[in-house]
């Protein structure tokens, strides 16, 4: 027997909240679950015309209860919203238009397995859009999109390849007392033991 998927439906008007219902109720991978069943739900579905200031809301408020995986219908997408849903942690984005059943239970389960699930003529755009907040904005700050910046990367690196402190001062034409500070700041900022804990760290979340 399929194990059905827990999901939240969220929609802004009762009649988008009937339809979806409608299409995914019948359906034997998923199960809506009522607002008194939140807690038990693996996946929100939000349902909205456009992505604007109400919707933003309504996905962070799903994320402060702890639901990770959202996956948002909208009637229309711009390509100016793209990296403020992604930022949020919008797993799935899927225009009404193509919001059938078979395909929000892709989609779903695509979300609840970590996956996401981008239109295609957006995904470009929105690759573009993470290059330019890359080029623009992080990058003249010295900073990378995992949080640690470029210096702080080639350190790590380099200790992951068992390099000491002295033969890392010297591949990277720091002194020594900066090769210390900047494992100092990476442990205490993300709150780790030592340097072979940050190494873990990094390459656990594919930060080297």
């Amino acid at each position: 027997m399929i194990e059905r998927l827990p999901v939240l439906l969220h929609a802004r008007d009762p009649i988008s909240y009937a339809g979806i219902k409608g299409q995914l109720a019948p359906r034997p991978e998923v199960r809506i679950v009522s607002n008194d069943e939140w807690q038990t739900a693996k996946v929100a579905l939000v349902v909205t015309d456009r992505i604007d200031e109400a919707a933003i809301r309504a996905l962070r408020g799903l994320r402060a209860r702890a639901i990770n995986r959202l996956v948002i219908v909208a009637t229309q997408i711009e390509e100016s919203e793209l990296v403020a849903v992604v930022e949020i942690g919008v797993a799935g984005l899927v225009r009404r238009a193509d919001a059938t059943a078979e395909h929000l239970v892709t989609v779903l389960k695509s979300a609840a397995a970590g996956d996401g699930a981008v239109p295609p003529d957006l995904l470009g755009r929105l690759l573009n859009q993470v290059g330019q907040l890359q080029r623009q904005v992080l990058g003249p700050r010295g900073l990378t999109f995992s949080g640690l910046a470029e210096r702080e990367v080639q350190v790590l690196r380099l200790v992951a390849d068992g390099f000491d402190t002295e033969e890392i001062a010297q591949k990277l034409s720091y002194s020594q007392r900066t090769v210390k500070n900047v494992l100092h700041d990476v442990t205490s900022r993300l709150h780790l033991r030592n340097r072979s804990h940050a190494v873990a760290y990094a390459l656990k979340h594919g930060l080297i």
